[in-house]
């Protein structure tokens, strides 16, 4: 199978190889019951090493930094009460944490999750998290413009490899919520 973007040597439908993902992304692809089918999440086999986007893109095809997304682990802050959410942006943005997810959030204060708090908490590796089979009780907030990139490079829960997703599908993952401006500029 070719990859719908990149220059992969090793793409196949992610049903497929749910042994490469983390468990919850795994049951997220394997009881996906959104329009997209699951057949056209693609996962791709990539080196751990240059996981992250800018390393990624210089060795996969430079045309990646326009269809690839960052999730990140945000924790909400009100009172004595913490809540954590994710947040989707292309990977030319930066998430306004202290804005958009902020009031999202209903938050006093809002700010990156700790790693550790991140990874504990989704089953998944540091710089592979993916929006795919976070805690479905979780608010995913996606920037409108990723449902825009007809297919989207996201982590796959782990360092190794990575998952292309239709973009559309995003907006049906469980806890969406689209959201013009999440992502800002990076600057």
């Amino acid at each position: 199978m070719r990859a719908p973007l990149g220059s992969f040597d090793n793409a196949r439908p992610a049903p497929e190889c749910l042994d490469e993902l983390t468990t919850p992304v795994a049951n997220a692809v394997r009881h996906w019951r959104g329009s997209v089918p699951a057949e056209q999440f693609v996962y791709v086999d990539t080196d751990p090493e240059i996981a992250d986007t800018a390393v990624f893109a210089e060795h996969y095809g430079p045309e990646l930094l326009d269809q690839s997304a960052n999730c990140v682990v945000v924790s909400g802050k009100r009172g004595g009460e913490s809540s954590l959410a994710a947040c989707l942006v292309l990977s030319g943005a930066r998430v306004d944490v202290n804005g958009v997810v902020r009031r999202q959030l209903g938050a006093r204060k809002a700010s990156f999750a700790p790693m550790d708090t991140a990874t504990g908490e989704t089953g998944m590796e540091y710089g592979g998290i993916t929006p795919i089979g976070l805690p479905e009780e979780w608010p995913v907030l996606v920037d409108a413009a990723v449902l825009d990139v007809p297919y989207v490079l996201v982590g796959s829960g782990r360092r190794r490899g990575k998952l292309i997703v239709p973009g559309k599908a995003f907006a049906e993952l469980p806890g969406a919520v689209v959201i013009e401006g999440l992502g800002v500029a990076a600057g």
